[in-house]
């Protein structure tokens, strides 16, 4: 038997169109890199609109700014999004307190992200848990497979290595009550190759109470099928999306079939 094998039963399958937001404009950045960026004509809100036309039911909306910065600047977008397309929204970049996980939840936000700060301060993000509710938090977590095979967690832009493994912090964390786990193989992000099916079978079996976003690498439906096969609850659309190479409407009825 192959050690990923899933044992996990299917459940409820959710795609997560995402937009990226740097300086009020549509963006898609290469490799993380803030130098190597794509601009996209649709406004951030013209786009979510776009996407909830099309029967999207989530948004997941990335603070590029933020990110880099601190402190969140999206939450008119927040409220604009959920008032004028009627969308979950899922969102983060520069989550560093407990008031910021606050004020975005009550600009309308069904669910903060946070990313390296609960790789840092894994503690301080579990007690967030605890006082929200664990359908209020996603762990991003962005892992890259070392020489030897091990998942590290890279941190700053993924410039510095963070000392955590992959496992090790996905246990900590489904032991604490995190209900909600986004993981992207940094070399599948933004690459068009595919997304590491492995990978997400290994953290289905790791953890298999955890509802698994994939994120990185999807380039049409049947990596969206494959991510779902391979235990995740759900999928991030980035890149292939927002330049068409399939049809949301398409994903949608594929995905969420028996």
């Amino acid at each position: 038997m192959n050690a990923f094998a899933s044992t996990t039963p299917r459940r409820a399958f959710e795609l997560y169109p995402a937009i990226d937001v740097r300086d009020g404009r549509v963006v898609r950045l290469h490799q993380g890199d803030y130098e190597r960026e794509t601009r996209y004509a649709p406004s951030p809100i013209e786009l979510a609109s776009q996407y909830a036309e099309s029967g999207a039911g989530w948004l997941h909306l990335v603070d590029l700014d933020a990110a880099r910065e601190g402190g969140y600047t999206l939450r008119a977008l927040v409220r604009e999004v959920v008032t004028h397309t009627g969308l979950n929204v899922q969102t983060g970049g520069g989550v560093r307190s407990e008031d910021d996980v606050a004020l975005i939840l009550d600009a309308g936000a069904r669910r903060v992200v946070v990313g390296s700060l609960a790789v840092r301060e894994t503690e301080r993000v579990l007690g967030w848990i605890a006082r929200f509710g664990a359908d209020r938090i996603t762990v991003a977590l962005d892992a890259r497979q070392d020489a030897s095979g091990a998942w590290r967690l890279p941190t700053a832009g993924w410039t510095q290595d963070s000392g955590v493994e992959l496992e090790t912090l996905v246990r900590r964390f489904a032991d604490g009550g995190l209900r909600h786990l986004l993981c992207t193989d940094i070399a599948r992000d933004g690459m068009l190759a595919g997304p590491n099916l492995a990978l997400y079978r290994h953290l289905s079996n790791l953890a298999p109470e955890l509802s698994v976003q994939a994120s990185g690498g999807v380039r049409d439906v049947d990596d969206i099928e494959g991510a779902r096969d391979a235990g995740c609850a759900g999928a991030v659309l980035g890149k292939a999306l927002i330049e068409g190479r399939f049809a949301l409407e398409d994903a949608m009825r594929r995905t969420q079939r028996c």
